[in-house]
């Protein structure tokens, strides 16, 4: 068994799972090469990874040992922008002349965090601090979120869109789009209704819950959509789930009602902490995932963009109100939250 072997899993038809690794707590993100022998014969690439040296490396080596040139890559195919998933595709483009798809939202999303002259990492980092984030962690959120523009660089060249309701053919075979909100805009789900087969990204997880994806004038509840989404996702008849993260599972419904319960559990949870005072968004975050957090700021964001998706909703449902307090831009801006009285 050569070293790459342990991170190449092969399924029914060909089909090949990749374990691309990552430099952060969930240690690899899953690309899936899918043969293709149709019209062209060659492979469709789903979710190449992060853009690092190693990843680069690692690649070159994987497609070595499987043999795989790089003009065999005929296709490569991106579920959401978020840069685990996103950031080799121009990458690979740039080495195999493959054609990159995706959803317009993934990509309007992907031009606002990383084109010229973006703006994001200002506007994300202001609206923490507007939700309390402590000031001495600005400097460090913003260099956080600035550094992600190597990683997805050079980023593709005229993707071909992908849009809900339509069918897609790759793997040999004909593929129903979905779309899921909440975890990312345009979240693209792939299902294969002959067969069973889901490709679902990072919408339907085993073992962790999906972060909801919050952003300022993003979706206005992503917790709300993510839930509905999963709701409407229920009926599909699927076999198998092949996510983003963590290994393919089989069972999917049973999967949904975890996901459906656990986000229960934490705005009960949330609603408890929030008890009587007023809390900012941060101190709820705090009081969930401990004070640890703000020497890292990548799961900092993660864990305040959702804890604010979770008090949108607990707002929505009439649990909490929402406080604000001096006006936005004079840098004096809180928004807070109060839970409402039962009495």
């Amino acid at each position: 068994m050569s070293e790459k072997s342990q991170f190449i899993t092969q399924w029914e038809s060909g089909w090949l799972q990749v374990k691309v690794p990552l430099p952060f707590s969930l240690k690899w993100v899953n690309a899936y090469l899918l043969p293709e022998d149709s019209e062209k014969t060659g492979w469709t690439l789903i979710d190449p990874g992060l853009r690092t040296e190693d990843t680069e490396v690692f690649w070159t080596e994987v497609l070595s040992e499987l043999s795989i040139g790089w003009q065999d890559i005929i296709s490569i195919v991106i579920t959401h922008h978020h840069p685990d998933h996103y950031g080799m595709a121009g990458w690979f483009q740039k080495r195999t002349g493959a054609q990159v798809w995706m959803s317009q939202a993934a990509l309007d999303s992907a031009r606002r965090l990383w084109g010229e002259n973006e703006t994001f990492s200002e506007e994300l980092t202001e609206a923490f601090l507007r939700h309390g984030l402590a000031e001495e962690l600005r400097e460090d959120m913003l260099v956080h979120m600035r550094g992600f523009r190597n990683k997805v660089s050079p980023q593709p060249v005229n993707p071909s869109i992908l849009q809900p309701g339509e069918r897609f053919r790759m793997g040999n075979m004909h593929w129903e789009i979905l779309g899921g909100e909440g975890h990312a805009p345009g979240h693209l789900i792939f299902h294969d209704q002959a067969g069973g087969k889901l490709l679902c990204g990072d919408q339907v997880l085993p073992d962790i819950s999906p972060n909801i994806g919050w952003m300022p004038d993003g979706d206005p509840d992503p917790l709300g959509s993510f839930l509905t989404g999963l709701g409407e996702m229920r009926h599909l008849e699927v076999a198998m789930v092949f996510p983003g993260h963590r290994d393919p599972f089989l069972q999917y419904r049973l999967r949904i009602e975890e996901l459906l319960e656990h986000h229960e559990r934490r705005l009960q949870k949330m609603a408890e902490l929030i008890g009587n005072e007023d809390r900012t968004a941060f101190e709820v975050c705090e009081l969930l995932f401990g004070t640890r957090l703000r020497s890292n700021a990548h799961n900092l964001r993660f864990a305040l963009a959702e804890t604010i998706a979770h008090l949108i909703q607990l707002e929505k449902r009439g649990i909490v109100v929402r406080i604000e307090s001096g006006h936005a831009g004079d840098g004096n801006a809180r928004i807070g939250y109060r839970r409402v009285s039962t009495s």
